[in-house]
Formats: structure tokens, sequence, C-alpha cells
């Protein structure tokens, strides 16, 4: 009995080791056709953007951030929309500092005091959108840092285009993806690989079996006036943790396209300890359980060194098994190489790849805790999620 179970294992492991390596060489693929796309050459179109950043204190970087949305060599016009909750945030300091850093750049700070619902970084979009001034709408993350041409790579997927003589479906919203820089800390360089790693490939592998995107990514959220008002503005996703996704998936249901800019931002990542980091990787996961669940269910397939490494040990170290193993590293590394360096242009992946074992092993850790409940921290407070929607909980 005993040793029908261990054969059972060991043939069931077998087989979820090939689906990770399936599962690497798709992303690969993916990764390609993104690369092959991106060549193409940027349209000339250059509308009005009117560019919102919800603050709440000071994060890494962040004045370096905000300088880089300064010195775009963008030819349309611009404007940059900071909202505070209150003057008193140490957020507002540093926009001031920007102001007279770039006194002829058109640059607010607007203090959003009220609170709309249980995302207070919705909150204060909803009352900076009442001020824009343009058609075009960018929101994106007050850490990110951004390239000269971030504006134009953006914009331009906007521009009209035509699919076999006819208007093609018009782009209600674009989005980018991202790096992530860490700070000293091994979560926090735990936290950028898998980045660079795991998640913006599952976002090009989604993106290329589903024909197209149909949800966004915070790094970069910019939209259309007119798609916005078909979904009845910001002020529906007041109460979503995912507010990023939320966007992107309206818009799209819209029939609207949600487009992917050439464009890769850099995000900093908090010189976490071990807890934060924890929590927020677990945020991270309830999250897109929450929102794509037979998608998050899915995610088991691509843990292929893990499988691998059970199978070495269903499999009592048969030859075949260390063959899998060692296959099944090779492609990962391949992957790690293939979107974080050469798509991501990441220069963190290459010195960090040693951390891939410890990396793989805690997200198999995270994605079964993403199962064990609804409750997430964010900012140092605990909700429920249910149905997109945060909850609060009592303390």
């Amino acid at each position: 009995m005993t040793h029908a179970l261990a054969q059972s294992v060991a043939i069931f492991t077998t087989g979820m080791a090939v689906a990770g390596m399936g599962y690497y060489l798709a992303a690969m693929v993916a990764a390609r056709v993104f690369l092959a796309a991106r060549r193409a050459p940027l349209a000339a179109f250059t509308p009005g953007v009117s560019v919102l950043k919800s603050l709440k204190g000071l994060d890494p970087g962040m004045i370096d951030a905000f300088r880089s949305h300064c010195i775009q060599s963008y030819t349309g016009e611009f404007e940059l929309l900071f909202g505070v909750s209150s003057l008193s945030d140490p957020a507002a300091a540093a926009v001031e500092q920007l102001i007279a850093e770039f006194p002829n750049r058109a640059i607010r700070l607007i203090v959003c005091p009220e609170r709309l619902g249980t995302n207070g970084k919705v909150s204060t979009l909803v009352q900076l959108a009442a001020c824009t001034r343009f058609d075009f709408i960018l929101i994106n993350d007050s850490d990110l840092t951004v390239s000269p041409r971030y504006l134009e790579r953006v914009m331009a997927c906007f521009a009209p285009a035509e699919h076999n003589g006819k208007a093609a479906q018009q782009v209600g919203l674009v989005t980018a993806l991202y790096r992530g820089r860490a700070h000293g800390t091994l979560p926090s360089r735990l936290e950028a690989l898998g980045i660079a790693t795991d998640f913006q490939a599952g976002v090009l592998l989604s993106m290329w079996l589903e024909g197209g995107l149909h949800y966004g990514l915070g790094s970069t959220l910019a939209v259309s006036r007119e798609a916005l008002d078909r979904i009845s503005g910001l002020q529906v996703l007041v109460d979503h943790l995912a507010d990023d996704y939320e966007l992107g998936a309206r818009v799209d249901k819209a029939g609207y396209r949600v487009a992917l800019s050439a464009e890769v931002v850099e995000t900093n990542i908090a010189a976490y300890g071990w807890r934060g980091f924890l929590d927020h990787q677990l945020r991270w996961a309830r999250t897109v359980r929450d929102a794509r669940p037979w998608g998050y269910v899915g995610l088991v397939f691509t843990h292929g060194m893990g499988w691998a490494l059970l199978n070495v040990l269903a499999s009592g170290v048969s030859p075949l098994s260390l063959w899998l193993l060692g296959l099944s590293f090779f492609l990962r590394l391949a992957l790690a190489m293939t979107v974080g360096a050469e798509v991501l242009g990441d220069r963190q992946v290459l010195p960090s790849l040693w951390l891939l074992p410890l990396r793989d092993l805690v997200t198999v850790g995270v994605w079964v805790a993403g199962f064990a409940g609804n409750t997430i921290v964010w900012r140092g407070e605990r909700f429920t999620l249910k149905g997109g929607k945060l909850h609060k909980v009592d303390s």
C-alpha cells in the first residue's frame, strides 16, 4: 500500500514538473512575442494628459521618481497633480520642493480631505480627477521612476489605428510593465526578483493566451475621459483593493481595448523585514485569487521547480527525477533572463539568480496561504476582501 502511494505521488509530481516546464516555455514564447511587437515604430500622437499621483507619506526614492516625470521629452502638454489628505503629510514638502525645482512645469499640490470609501488612494484620485484640464488621465504610483520617453510611449498607444482597412477597436486604457529596485534587505531582493521573474512573466503569458490584456497594472493606468465616463468614473472603485485590475477590467467590458505600452517603469521596493514582506506578498496573492479565482488555481502549474524537487524525493532520487530537476532549473533560469533581463531591463536579476530556489519555495508557501482566508494588511490596517471590495476589520 505504501509503495503504491509513493509510486502514485511520483507519477503525479512527474506530470506537474513537466507541466511546469511547459509553462516556462510558453512564458518565454509570450515574452518573445512582446519583444517583437514593441519594436514597431511609435505613432505620432501627443494629446494633453493629466498625471495624477495619490500620496501618503514618503517612499524610498520618491523625490527622484517625481523628477523623472518633470524631464519628459513629450511634445504635447501635460500637468502633474499630487494629492494629499493633509498638508501635514511629509509628501507635501517633497512636492513643494519639486515645484521650486521645476517652476516652468504645470505642477499642483491639492489637498483631498474626503474619505469616499475604504480605498484611501482612490478617494484621493477621485478628488484629483475633478481638477484635471485634459481629456486623458494617467494614474501611477508615487514611487515610480520613468524614462524621458514615458509619456510619448504611453500616449502613442491611443492613436487611432486600422486593421484590414477598417478602424481597429479603440484603446480606452494603456498600462505598462514594471521592474522593482530592491533596497538592502533579503526580503526586498526576493520581492524584486519575484516581480521580474514571476509576476511579469504571468502578465505576458495571459496577454498572449487571451488575445490581449483585460485588466490594468498599477504601474501605469492611462485612460481616456470618454472611457472613464463610460464606466461611471473612478468613484466606482473607492471600495476596491485591486483598483488597477478593476479599472482595466471595466474599461475592457465597456468595449474598449486595454493596450500594453513599450515603456517599462521602475518601482522602489521597501527595505522590508520578513513580516512586512509576507504581509505584502499575501495581500497580492489574495487580491489575485479574488479577482481571477481560476487563474489563481492555475498558478499551480507555474511552480515547476518545486514540483521537480518533490519528484526527486518521491521517486527516491531516480535518474529521471534528477534529469527533470536539471531541465526545470535550466528553463527557470532562461525565463528569468528572458523576462527579467531582456524584457524589463532589470540589472538586479543576474546577481540575484542564486536566490531563485528560495524565492520559489516562498512563492509556493504564499500561494497555499492565499487560499487560507480573506484578511489582508494594507498600510498598517487590516481588511477583509470579498468580491473585490475592502471591509475594515475593527481592532
